[in-house]
Formats: structure tokens, sequence, C-alpha cells
């Protein structure tokens, strides 16, 4: 019998595909966006309840389920990082405050897991949420679960830490922090790292070429031509290099001052490393883009994630990319649903290791010889210098201009 999974702040599913390969069955999954909600309904036959959760009451999430109190075995969600400003209602108890359609995501989630008291819960979010001295986040959940333990009578534990999923074998840099707790206070062990760089002692990290080797070339190029006027210039930059490339410090022409754009403007990826974190909106100079200087086709994207294979999508590439870009990486997320399997719910058949880890391919084809700077950006060369520090460039003596 599958384990039984409440997903909240679902988005594509990432989280959900991740736990689906553990063992559990998503039993209803909560989103505010409706292309979001459309897209499980495309794939999964998950009950879907589509709407703002302060608008939800708990009993019909329950009923979605089919469960009842306690008895669903975990409860997932990545609420939006933006809002702890009610964290206060944790430690008054004003309930109050549960029926505000204002109240803030987080404490929506553990007004949840209040009234649904399920065996494990999973938070993901980012890591600014549990940074020292800004950590107000984690400190608005810490508090909460005191105070649901006080209320309930339950012993939920909480233990947190950031990962890389590189780290766990998905073909991409992401840091995300993750938040574990079991109801009978049993401690969470976060699984050790399995992938890393070549001398590490682990699996090599999975790369770009290992996500991509066995796919087509998509039909529709045309579609993923990049736009803007820095377009021209991509295909002079060199795989696994950015803008930086074309600074007196690289190896291209002196275009830009040093450190003068951000890290992923006119980043490519390179065949043998992991791409770099996926953007959800990018802007149209902004990176990863793919060695062949476009944009990813949806189940390249899909593959740098790791979600299952052959998603569908009835919706536009710019919905596909932020849909991706927002979601956890499902490789991650299945290690993670097999470590509280097994930890928690005495699961200890489950399977060692994640099956949706791409397999390592090889060989790797040499990286392409990068093009010559188009004519149309010579006048750049020399007209910019480096940055000159923390605090000291120009958006920074700006604002400090207006503050005078």
């Amino acid at each position: 019998m599958s384990l039984k999974a409440i997903s909240l702040f679902s988005g594509v599913g990432g989280l959900d595909f991740g736990f689906e390969a553990a063992g559990f069955e998503t039993r209803v999954a909560l989103d505010l966006d409706p292309v979001a909600c459309a897209t499980i309904r495309l794939n999964r036959d998950w009950p879907v309840i589509e709407g703002l959760i302060a608008d939800t009451l708990s009993s019909s999430i329950l009923d979605a389920a089919g469960v009842s109190v306690g008895e669903a075995d975990v409860l997932i969600g990545g609420p939006p990082c933006q809002p702890f400003s009610k964290s206060g209602y944790w430690a008054r108890g004003d309930a109050s405050r549960l029926n505000d359609p204002r109240a803030d995501t987080l404490g929506q989630y553990l007004r949840v897991l209040e009234d649904t008291l399920p065996k494990a819960f999973l938070i993901e979010n980012v890591p600014g949420l549990v940074y020292r001295g800004k950590a107000e986040g984690i400190e608005a959940i810490r508090t909460g679960i005191s105070a649901i333990n006080k209320r309930a009578g339950t012993k939920y534990s909480l233990e947190f830490k950031v990962l890389n999923a590189a780290n766990y074998g998905v073909p991409q840099m992401r840091e995300r922090v993750f938040i574990v707790g079991s109801r009978d206070g049993t401690r969470f062990e976060f699984p050790n790292p399995t992938h890393g760089e070549p001398g590490s002692g682990l699996e090599p990290f999975r790369t770009a070429w290992d996500a991509f080797a066995d796919l087509p070339r998509p039909a529709d190029l045309k579609s993923l031509k990049v736009q803007g006027k820095w377009a021209d210039l991509l295909p002079s930059i060199p795989e696994g290099q950015n803008y930086l490339w074309h600074t007196e410090r690289g190896g291209g022409q002196p275009l830009f001052g040093w450190r003068r754009r951000y890290w992923n403007f006119l980043l490519k990826l390179a065949k043998n490393k992991p791409a770099w974190t996926i953007q959800a909106q990018p802007g149209p100079a902004t990176g990863p883009f793919h060695w062949e200087n476009r944009r990813f086709s949806a189940h390249e994207l899909c593959r740098l994630q790791t979600f299952p294979d052959f998603l569908q999508f009835a919706c536009t590439r710019a919905d596909v990319q932020r849909l991706v870009g927002n979601a956890v990486p499902s490789a991650l997320a299945e290690k993670l649903a097999i470590e509280i399997a097994r930890q928690f719910l005495g699961k200890n058949g489950a399977m060692d290791t994640a099956s949706l880890v791409p397999a390592a391919q090889s060989p790797v084809p040499p990286a392409a010889r990068p093009a010559a700077v188009p004519a149309n950006f010579l006048h750049l060369i020399g007209s910019d210098s480096e940055h000159p520090g923390t605090g000291l460039g120009r958006s920074a003596s700006s604002r400090a201009g207006v503050a005078a």
C-alpha cells in the first residue's frame, strides 16, 4: 500500500514526483496557480485543490485526500518565502488570524499541519530562511511547532539543512533548505551526499550532458532562439563561461568591466558540469543557456530538474520555465522521501538509491569553438571599468545620491 502524502504549494509537482518515486501517493495537491494545477491534472490523477490556501479549510483538504486527522504519512510543501511577519500568531495562539486571507503562507502551512497532524512533515524553502542573523523564518517555524506540540499534545521534532541538489545526483547546482520533522519526536538524519567533485570519494557530479545525451534536438529551434540586444554576442562566449569572458581578465575582448554584471548574464552551460540554477523568470540575457546558444526546451528543463520523463504541458514556454524553475528537483525529493519512509515510517524495505538520478553518459563531446565577436559589439572595447568593490558600484552611488 502506498504511503499517503498531502501536498501544499505543489506547483508543477517537483516534490510530489520525488515522493511518488519513493512509494508515496499524493492524496491531494493544493496550489494557487491555475497553470500549475492544469499541468498536474494533465499528468496525474491526484485530486487538486486550486485556490488560496488561506481560503481552504483543513477539513476540505482532508476530505479531498480521503484521510482522517492523524492518518496522513507526510505533509509536504514549499511555502513562498516572502512573508513571515505574522509569526507572532504562533507565540500568542491568536486563532482569529487563521481566517485572515492575508495571513502568511508559512503560517498557513503550520495551520494545516496542526489541523491534519501527519506522521511527518517536510518544508522546502530558499537558504535565506536560515541565514544567521536573518533567521526570522526558521524561528517562526520553531515557535509554531512548539505551539502545536503544546496545544495538540504531539512531539513534532524539527531538523533543517541547506542541501545542494548536485550532491545528490541532480545535474544542476541548486541550493535549498529542507526542514523535516516527525510527530513522535524522532530526529531526522539528513542523507549524506552521494555525488561530488573528482577526488571526493563520491560518485561524480551528474552533468548537463548526462541529462541531455539521449534527447533528440528540439523540433522547433526557432521558438528557443535567444532574443534581445545581447543575443548575437552569446555564440562568442565559450561553454561554461559568462560575460566575464569578455573582460580584461577573461580570454575574449574587454567589452565589459569585471563584475559589472550579474553572474548569470550570458551564462552558458558546460557539457561536462552540472547546470547552474534554472531561473523561473529569466531576463532575455539571463542564463544559463544551452551550449547551442539557445534556451532550453521543455523536455530539457524537466531533465535538469530530474522530473519523470515525458511530462505534458499545455501552456507557453515561459510558463514551463516558470513552473520548472520554481520546482524542487525530484531526485533530491526522492532521496529525502526514502529517508523519511525509513526513519519515521518503518519502511526499511524502501529502495536504497534514487531512481530519478540520470545515468552517467560518455564520452562527452568536446566543447564547440566560440565564434568571433560580431562587429556591432566592438565599439564596447575598453568602455567600462572593473567594479570598485562592495558598496562602491554605480547602483550604490546612485542610492547614496538619492538618500543625500
